[in-house]
């Protein structure tokens, strides 16, 4: 029996040594049928039964696969393969699954040798030591779970978790799984720096301390929320906004009673019964707009003492406005638009002295507008398409029916007042721009512009507002930048611009009329251009540009960003040079506007470092990886738009991903020639100057791509750009006309 026994036990060995390979040929020397097994190297038996319980085959760079016959080793009571060799030749390997053993030491290094790898699953080990930076070099990764594992011990710094940045560069990594190790210290905020594509981390189990980043926000959650977050009893701030979670808000959620901000805005998220706030004694923030949240406003919120800010416009609410909110006494931002809210706005709000912002547009609001207080400041924006409501004729709204006589009055008196400070009062900065020869404009004529600033009229938003088609009284058509007040950077976007066109006076920058600015409302006026944006006409099926128009405005703007630069008493960096902002007047001559984010150079400089994020595909290297800016970040944003002028491929379109970005693809396009990278509308078969429009499209994409230069002091400058554009022209008409 001993004897059959130790023989199946040779016999399993032998499959071993079949399946492997050994280059220093240990095992096919020693492992052969003609002497015992308990006599091989690596092998040892046991004294009574003779069968074998250890193989010991560590540091013999073995190679190869592991059979399932080492399962019929039944007295086997210890296996050790340590020491096995680098992985340095597995250029193929896509999945690497070793969870569930007890390996133990360092990740290896060599494991980035093996560049093709999609998943690692080293779970339940006892691996130790740092995870590897090189793990950042696998492209192709798409899983990485080390979890229950020892790695990371001792020092409780953030350090530990710098392997997270290196990681940033596995576009493809959905998931990321460290749950069960002790890594210690704060989670570093270049965790914000994932790509779309991370969906799930694990760090559960870990010793993590400190806050959690703001970075991971701004994601696309779905499903609920949680009830569980109303058990985190010291919790300060919740932020969920903008995501896609649609479950009912938790009732736990209102119980908080530390809680000193919320922001669920912008889901799909509903109620099932009233929102009762009454807790949350220490609330500063409360923002539920942009949701599906129905049912009344309770009295509960007049409780809340301590808060600043309530925002739940953009939702589906009820019933009339607690007479409760007048005890809301630090209230400084009111947003109740676009809701079903009915009744009179209660004339005790005019006591919350602190509020700055008030919004009940789009409701069916009835009723005389409270007058006092507060309300002194606001202007007719706040109350924009309601039911009923009257007032003063400054709010664009009826007069009340008990007080048209007093009405009619207050107007005449307010216009004699306004003739006289026309002629007395001089122009201030915060009221015009210190044009030439500026026309005063009251916000009650810009709303009669623009039929109460009727959404038929706009023309297009922006980061900062929204801009309005409109007629004024002396019949001029214009263009109305209405800005956003309630979003942040608005004030200073306003600002920006102001002080960026006050004194600009060029043929190809959109021209600023004149400026209404109030406490509550900020708007240019702007010379209205009857064919759009350069956007329009690239982008739209039936808009179309001959390649003498797309010269000619890629001319004109190289001309409005070289003045800007070179040309103004203080240069100026635009900072956002797009299609959008390209806008053409009758004659399709095209105008450089929108300078919201423009960029003054004081008296030597040469950039300005910004925490303002221009578009995305349009921006220099330098401006989206360390917010520097100089003249030559333009220079970058000119070259994106010749490109797209002449291909129609915009920067974002979905074939440019990972390294691949429109530079990059016109680099490796080019050579093979204008016909296959133009517009197909530019460049027909049929037409007989092909050629002749081919060269020239390739000279301006060799133009483009001295301006896109990896280094800002290689791009080209925009005076060199404007003098080679009009030669390509000109070389252009020439060949063209002796054809």
């Amino acid at each position: 029996m001993t004897v059959r026994n130790l023989n199946s036990d040779q016999f399993a060995l032998l499959e071993f040594k079949d399946r492997i390979a050994s280059p220093q040929n240990v095992l096919a020397n020693n492992w052969t049928a003609s002497t015992s097994v308990c006599n091989w190297i690596g092998v040892s038996c046991g004294i009574f039964h003779k069968r074998v319980i250890a193989l010991n085959l560590t540091s013999m760079n073995l190679r190869g696969t592991i059979p399932p016959h080492l399962g019929n080793l039944s007295f086997l009571l210890s296996l050790d393969l340590s020491n096995l060799p680098p992985i340095t030749n597995a250029p193929k390997l896509e999945i690497l699954l070793l969870w569930g053993n007890k390996l133990s030491g360092n990740i290896p290094n060599s494991i980035s040798n093996a560049s093709m790898l999609q998943i690692i699953d080293l779970d339940q080990n006892l691996f130790s030591g740092p995870i590897p930076k090189i793990l950042g070099s696998l492209k192709h990764l798409e899983v990485l779970q080390i979890p229950d594992n020892n790695l990371i011990t001792g020092s409780a710094t953030d350090h530990e978790w710098s392997f997270l940045s290196s990681l940033t560069n596995c576009r493809n990594l959905s998931v990321i799984d460290v749950s069960g190790n002790p890594l210690s210290g704060v989670l570093p905020t270049y965790i914000g720096n994932f790509s779309k594509s991370l969906q799930y981390f694990y760090a559960s189990n870990c010793e993590l301390q400190g806050i959690i980043p703001m970075e991971i926000g701004l994601n696309k959650l779905h499903g609920s929320i949680p009830s569980c977050l109303g058990n985190i009893t010291s919790l300060g701030y919740l932020y969920l906004y903008s995501n896609r979670l649609s479950s009912t808000i938790p009732s736990t959620l209102w119980n908080l009673k530390d809680i000193l901000e919320i922001d669920l805005s912008s889901n799909h998220l509903h109620n099932s019964h009233a929102i009762d706030v009454g807790n949350l004694r220490s609330l500063l923030k409360l923002n539920l707009s942009r949701n599906l949240l129905t049912g009344d406003l309770l009295s509960t919120f007049g409780g809340l003492q301590t808060l600043v800010s309530l925002d739940l416009s953009n939702n589906i609410l009820h019933g009339h406005i607690p007479e409760s909110f007048d005890r809301l006494i630090s209230l400084e931002f009111l947003d109740l638009c676009n809701n079903n809210l009915s009744g009179a706005i209660p004339k005790s709000l005019e006591k919350l002295s602190h509020l700055k912002y008030f919004n009940v547009s789009f409701n069916r609001l009835e009723g005389e507008i409270p007058s006092k207080g507060c309300f002194s400041n606001f202007s007719s924006t706040s109350f924009m398409k309601n039911y009923a409501l009257c007032g003063p004729p400054k709010l664009l709204v009826p007069p009340c029916k008990n007080d048209i006589r007093k009405n009619s009055q207050m107007i005449i008196l307010h216009a004699f007042r306004r003739c006289q400070r026309r002629s007395t009062t001089p122009t201030t900065k915060d009221d015009l721009l210190s044009l030439k020869t500026p026309r005063r404009i009251s916000h009650a004529e810009l709303s009669r512009a623009t039929n109460g600033f009727d959404e038929s009229n706009m023309l297009g938003s922006g980061s900062f507002g929204y801009v309005y088609k409109g007629r004024l009284s002396d019949g001029m058509e214009v263009a109305i930048k209405v800005f956003n007040l309630q979003t942040e950077g608005a004030f200073r976007s306003f600002d920006i611009e102001c002080d960026a066109m006050r004194n600009i006076v060029h043929r190809n920058i959109v021209k600023v009329i004149t400026c209404c600015s109030s406490v509550d409302f900020k708007a240019l006026v702007l010379d209205y251009m009857s064919n759009g944006n350069l956007e329009k006409w690239l982008h739209s099926e039936n808009c179309f540009l001959d390649i003498i128009q797309r010269v000619d405005i890629m001319i004109d703007v190289a001309v409005a960003i070289e003045y800007l630069h070179n040309g103004h008493p203080t240069p100026i960096i635009h900072c956002d040079i797009k299609p959008s902002n390209i806008l053409l007047d009758e004659d399709m001559v095209a105008h450089v506007g929108d300078f919201g984010v423009a960029k003054l150079l004081g008296e030597g400089e040469v950039m300005k470092q910004t925490m303002t994020l221009a578009t995305i595909g349009y921006m220099a290297p330098e401006f989206g990886s360390a917010g520097i800016v100089s003249i030559k970040s333009d220079v970058y944003s000119y070259g994106i738009i010749l490109i797209e002028t002449f291909t129609k491929k915009k920067p974002t379109d979905n074939v440019f991903v990972e390294e691949e970005t429109i530079r990059h693809w016109m680099e490796s396009s080019l050579p093979k020639g204008a016909i296959e990278i133009a517009d197909v509308d530019l460049l027909r078969r049929e037409d007989e100057y092909i050629v002749v429009k081919a060269n020239c499209i390739s000279s301006i994409m060799e133009l483009a791509l001295n301006c896109l230069a990896e280094l800002p002091e290689e791009r080209k400058d925009m005076k060199d750009v404007v003098v080679e554009l009009k030669k390509i022209k000109q070389r252009l008409i020439n060949n063209i006309e002796h054809f």
